[in-house]
């Protein structure tokens, strides 16, 4: 959140949160390891002692996605914006500020837990239809300035404003599909780049190698030329859907091998904390009555004799977790390695597989260029003869009556198709083995991460007994 005065940062927010009550999970959050936004459930900017009120511009809220309840009473808020993100959003109080019309509420429809929101105080709140209005475009609202909104009010309000509520819900309902198809459109879109296969399901390709040509353009609106054009975008299409479609079938294989690893993985990791939870769970039992006992000593050799056999329990519940995680993390090395080579034989088999059709693309361009020569090699000996179309336009009669200009825009533009071809096709496969690559090292490194941090609690675990037993000595 900014405003000119105040500039509402992370820094701010964590001031703001420290200064609410402690029992506020905020509090205890923010007194670990600073304050960990998307985990606060209330946050409370009005007026206080840190002069809150000087806030114009509703900002900076975008991770705090659990939030439930915001209050940015006695500030100077004018528009309400920027709160898409707060989707759990049940109490909003925004009292004393500078909201002028009662359109302006109206942005708070899209939250759809509302249970309170309190308004007054604002300019919007003196209009004669307020109460009605929020009851009526709130239906769902419990209360408004803490005040309960009876079921009579809420009636009175949806009658009288049942026009305009009908006339927005139309809208809102066109709003909604129009978004879901746009979600749905984005979805697909990540599926397709997911899959290496963005673009290939039409004519892009094609299009794009002979982007620019302007040579290529005259030679075109050759009737005979424009023929093999169309076979040839035709065919090309033809291959890309093939590349397009295996692409998405291995993406579904990969996927699915993917999700089995990671639930492997989980189940394993599970069983080996189990195994530990059982272990400690015995031990803690043993160690408690022993210290219990160990109290009651009054000999201090014999106490001696308990401090060392403790010691000794310690030592060998240190060495048996330890054993278990390297066993763990053997298995888990294991799983990882068998999903390494799973992944490199698909991956291995999709490019292969593309590749292979790509050097049928290049073997279609070969033969289209074949054939553009020829016939302009005749259109050539045409001009030569003065016998040309007399309906061929004016630049396409200019450009035969070169010779080298035809062929030199043949030669260009054939070298510049397998270009494309081959981008595309470098493109697709480097992207894959660079996925694989990445996936690997990201599992690797996550599971190297969590290791060290169950051996670091485990020693201070190990150092937390060895202190309680110093308190013996």
């Amino acid at each position: 959140m900014m405003s000119r005065g105040i500039l509402m940062n992370e820094d701010l927010l964590q001031r703001a949160i420290l200064e609410q009550e402690p029992k506020d999970k905020g509090q205890g959050i923010a007194n670990e390891e600073g304050t960990q936004l998307d985990e606060i459930l209330k946050l409370c900017l009005e007026f206080r002692n840190l002069s809150f009120n000087g806030i114009e511009l509703i900002e900076g809220l975008e991770s705090l996605q659990k939030l439930e309840l915001l209050n940015l009473s006695d500030n100077k808020i004018s528009v309400l914006e920027n709160m898409e993100t707060l989707e759990r959003l049940t109490h909003f109080s925004i009292a004393n500020n500078l909201l002028g019309e009662l359109d302006i509420v109206l942005y708070l429809r899209k939250f759809k837990n509302l249970f309170n929101i309190n308004l007054f105080g604002n300019p919007c709140s003196k209009e004669g239809d307020y109460t009605l209005f929020i009851a009526a475009f709130f239906p769902d609202l419990k209360f408004l300035d803490y005040t309960l909104l009876d079921e009579n009010t809420k009636k009175e309000a949806s009658i009288k404003h049942r026009y305009v509520l009908e006339e927005m819900k139309c809208e809102e309902l066109h709003k909604q599909k129009a978004e879901k198809a746009e979600q749905r459109k984005e979805a697909e879109a990540k599926l397709h780049n997911d899959a290496f296969v963005e673009f290939l399901n039409g004519s892009d390709l094609f299009k794009c190698m002979f982007n620019d040509d302007q040579e290529a353009d005259k030679l075109h609106r050759v009737p005979e030329i424009t023929d093999l054009l169309l076979t040839f975008e035709k065919q090309m299409g033809d291959l890309c859907e093939q590349v397009f479609e295996t692409g998405l079938a291995e993406h579904k294989r990969r996927d699915k091998e993917v999700n089995c690893f990671f639930t492997g993985q989980n189940e394993t990791v599970i069983e080996y904390q189990q195994k530990a939870l059982h272990i400690l769970a015995n031990f803690e039992q043993q160690h408690k009555e022993r210290t219990v006992d160990m109290r009651k000593i009054s000999d201090r050799e014999l106490l001696k004799v308990q401090i060392n056999q403790c010691n000794d329990e310690i030592n060998q519940l240190c060495k048996g977790l330890m054993t278990l995680e390297f066993q763990m993390v053997s298995q888990l090395e294991d799983i990882t390695k068998r999903l390494d080579i799973n992944i490199s034989e698909m991956v291995g088999y999709f490019t292969e597989m593309v590749q292979g059709i790509f050097a049928q693309c290049r073997d279609l361009e070969d033969d289209y260029n074949g054939k553009v020569r020829v016939s302009a090699l005749a259109l050539l000996d045409d001009a030569s003869k003065d016998n040309l179309d007399e309906f061929l336009p004016d630049d396409v009669r200019i450009l035969f009556t070169d010779k080298e200009t035809v062929m030199d825009a043949l030669a260009t533009g054939h070298d510049n198709h397998l270009m494309k071809i081959n981008d595309r096709e470098t493109q697709l496969v480097s992207r894959a083995n660079s996925w694989k690559v990445a996936l690997i090292k990201g599992i690797q490194d996550k599971d190297l991460k969590e290791n060290r941090m169950r051996i670091k609690d485990l020693h201070r675990y190990m150092d937390h007994l060895l202190v309680q037993l110093e308190e013996f000595q």
